[in-house]
């Protein structure tokens, strides 16, 4: 799989449309910790704290479908640079004014969330205009997710590192101005601005028609909820262990445990139905939560963080798989900005969540939480096995289909183009 990372990588655009899109990302997955430490930096509460992070959390899971619905119609240059903008100019605005004026600072973190642009639904749309074949389509979906969890990785200490530089409020303008760079690298390659949706069916639910898409989007809500629960727990842990150097460490090594999760997933070609496996992933993930309740020294809970993050690649790149066999046709970038949206509600739902439980019953209740959520995302995807087992062959045709049809806007792009 390594040898087929490499082949992918060398084809032309893919090395840059995957960097970009990690740093157009990078205010994204870094603003959940940056605004938690921003906010207390500036005196307010666990509970402020999390609030804001989860109203932020679900402005982006509004916004997340509306512009990626935008895509598939206008295109991704009219939406997604004018969206990094506004997101970052908002985020300025929450950095500059802080919690002193609760209502201006609420309405910048809604803007900020509300325009983030669905860069990471717009890449996994592109891979089909860009790649020949659908294995090397499905591998890339498979390092995607493996890159995303370099930025997961590097992203918290990025945070720490700009908050010990500079401070907090200088971690949010940073990382949102790189956000805006990368937003344009990608719109102006070819390939983005090449690129057409297939002709859609004119429904106003678009996407969510599909069953299979819909208990996908179920499962996929309590996983973001037990991820987000560990954010807020693990800041409850580090102020009695060492504080925020403790923290970074700890968000960083979840992102690790995925990277060296994801690594492993795609050493191999997976056989067999999706759902089915998924379903194991799930299984694994939640118990790996568990051991995060033994809260034993900071070096040691730094390595069950690392195991708590093995399985999360894995689950999210066997999801991908399966939303692309699931959503109906002109619908694949609204499809799944809906996955990000519903992840990242469930991220939110569980910062919101987390905050009050950390300060009733401390960081142990708050680590508790992540593996009940996962055993309930098992639960979901049991009971809707059968909506989301595909029969054999309409994926195959399915992606086929796409894939053809971006060829024919821009034949060009092939693995055999080297970068």
């Amino acid at each position: 799989m390594a040898a087929g990372y490499w082949e992918i990588l060398r084809a032309r655009h893919v090395a840059r449309l995957l960097v970009g899109t990690l740093v157009g990302r990078l205010p994204c997955a870094t603003a959940p910790i940056a605004i938690l430490l921003f906010v207390r930096a500036e005196g307010g509460s666990y509970s402020l704290a999390g609030a804001l992070a989860a109203v932020y959390g679900v402005a982006n899971a509004v916004g997340q479908p509306v512009l990626g619905r935008l895509v598939d119609v206008h295109g991704q240059p009219r939406v997604q640079l004018p969206a990094a903008v506004l997101s970052a100019f908002a985020m300025g605005l929450f950095a500059f004014v802080g919690v002193g004026t609760l209502p201006i600072a609420y309405t910048a973190v809604v803007a900020a969330g509300l325009f983030t642009p669905p860069l990471e639904g717009g890449l996994r749309a592109l891979w089909p205009s860009v790649l020949r074949r659908e294995e090397q389509v499905h591998t890339a979906y498979a390092m995607d997710a493996v890159a995303q969890e370099v930025m997961f990785t590097v992203g918290p200490l990025l945070v720490t590192l700009c908050t010990a530089l500079w401070s907090e409020r200088a971690a949010l303008l940073v990382l949102n101005v790189v956000g805006v760079l990368g937003a344009l690298s990608v719109v102006v390659s070819r390939p983005s601005r090449a690129w057409r949706s297939a002709p859609r069916e004119a429904h106003w639910l678009g996407a969510l028609r599909s069953p299979g898409l819909l208990a996908l989007l179920g499962a996929f809500l309590f996983v973001g909820v037990a991820l987000g629960s560990i954010t807020v727990a693990a800041v409850s842990y580090a102020d009695d262990h060492g504080g925020d150097a403790v923290y970074g460490w700890l968000m960083a090594a979840i992102g690790l445990g995925a990277l060296i999760g994801g690594s492993v997933y795609g050493a191999r070609q997976w056989t067999g139905e999706p759902a089915r496996r998924l379903q194991v992933l799930v299984a694994l993930l939640a118990v790996c939560y568990l051991p995060l309740l033994l809260m034993p020294g900071p070096v040691a809970m730094t390595l069950l963080t690392v195991l708590a993050g093995v399985f999360l690649a894995p689950v999210i790149a066997c999801a991908f798989v399966l939303v692309d066999r699931h959503a109906p046709r002109g619908t694949v970038t609204e499809a799944f900005s809906w996955l990000v949206t519903t992840f990242t509600v469930g991220a939110s739902v569980g910062t919101g969540l987390a905050g009050p439980v950390v300060e009733a019953g401390g960081a142990l209740w708050g680590f508790a939480v992540p593996g009940a959520a996962g055993g309930v995302s098992l639960l979901v995807l049991l009971v809707t096995v059968r909506v989301l087992a595909v029969p054999g062959g309409r994926a195959v045709v399915a992606a086929a289909s796409e894939n053809d049809r971006n060829r024919a806007v821009e034949p060009r792009f092939s693995s055999g183009d080297r970068a």
